[in-house]
């Protein structure tokens, strides 16, 4: 199989201040103005980084991230400039808030898991009695989590407690849940004109001159989770769990194969059929989500063709 991915960059581009590399993200900072973010092709789970990259990977996730942040720049503005290469999006620097916003429609995942273990409050929210995993909540509820240190778990956080420790002032936290909700509405929304159910998602927001801009990727299957519309109900009620539209089929794969990210545990050997299914998949996901056919950049030379395109821009920008 052709797996010629994109797992680690190093540019070299004129301004250059500094390199941050996340678990998926290049991102370089440019004179402390712009930030370019390259989405590679690794992929994580369980807080680790896999061994092999997955082909248009980051193409996927870079180019599900513009679209939504066009789709809701008339919401809250973020921070994109543009997005010169199929795996990169160049925008402002801001400073980021040390909170995500998580936003729940259903109580799935760590919410469910929480709510098994007997706590009937989840930052904040009070939940009722008798739910049951996979079921909708009456409205969406928003449940922040600070942004942990590198390695290390999100918690969990409540309103009041943002605000006492003094992590964002009471009025710009109310602001940044007016805004992730209606961002999280309208993802619903589009979601349901492709016979999905947008689940849950996660928002991360930033300061820019005074003023607050969505920042990073949002709605992207890494980021968010979907159902399926089609049979959740009729799978709801049986008792059954609902077909995921998420890269939650990696996680299970991982746990079929003894691993969950323990120190003890080997990663299981990635396969090149298993590389290609994955990669498969995360093209489906893109087809689903936007309701577009995926068109396949050539894998020939991705860091010289992510480079041209970079420098055009620049040159472009600062002219």
């Amino acid at each position: 199989m052709n797996n010629n991915t994109i797992t680690k960059t190093n540019f070299s581009f004129p301004g250059l201040k500094g390199i941050y590399r996340g678990k998926v993200r290049d991102v370089y900072n440019i004179n402390d103005e712009l930030l370019i973010m390259v989405v590679t092709d690794r992929i994580s789970a369980f807080d680790v980084v896999l061994p092999r990259g997955i082909p248009y990977k980051g193409q996927v996730l870079n180019q599900i991230t513009a679209k939504f942040l066009d789709f809701t720049k008339d919401i809250v503005p973020n921070w994109k400039i543009a997005s010169p290469d199929p795996n990169v999006t160049i925008g402002y620097i801001c400073k980021s808030y040390p909170v995500e916003m998580i936003v729940r429609a259903y109580l799935t995942g760590s919410s469910w898991r929480t709510y098994k273990s007997g706590q009937r409050s989840l930052c904040g929210n009070s939940l009722p009695e008798g739910m049951r995993e996979h079921q909708k909540f009456e409205k969406p509820i928003v449940t922040p989590t600070t942004k942990a240190e590198h390695g290390a778990h999100d918690e969990d956080i409540s309103p009041d407690e943002i605000v006492k420790k003094g992590l964002i002032s009471l009025e710009e936290y109310r602001l940044l849940e007016k805004y992730s909700l209606e961002i999280f509405a309208r993802g619903s929304e589009i979601a349901s004109k492709k016979g999905l159910i947008l689940v849950d998602a996660k928002y991360e927001f930033g300061k820019k001159d005074g003023k607050i801009y969505l920042i990073d990727e949002i709605n992207t299957p890494d980021s968010s989770r979907y159902f399926y519309a089609d049979d959740y109900r009729e799978r709801f009620e049986k008792g059954l769990p609902p077909r995921q539209l998420s890269k939650e089929f990696v996680r299970e794969w991982l746990m079929s194969n003894g691993f969950m990210g323990r120190a003890d545990e080997k990663v299981p050997e990635m396969t090149d059929d298993i590389v290609m299914e994955i990669s498969e998949r995360y093209i489906e996901l893109y087809e689903n989500i936007t309701g577009e056919k995926f068109i396949k950049e050539s894998l020939s030379d991705i860091d010289g063709r992510i480079y041209s395109n970079c420098m055009k821009f620049l040159e472009d920008y600062y002219k």
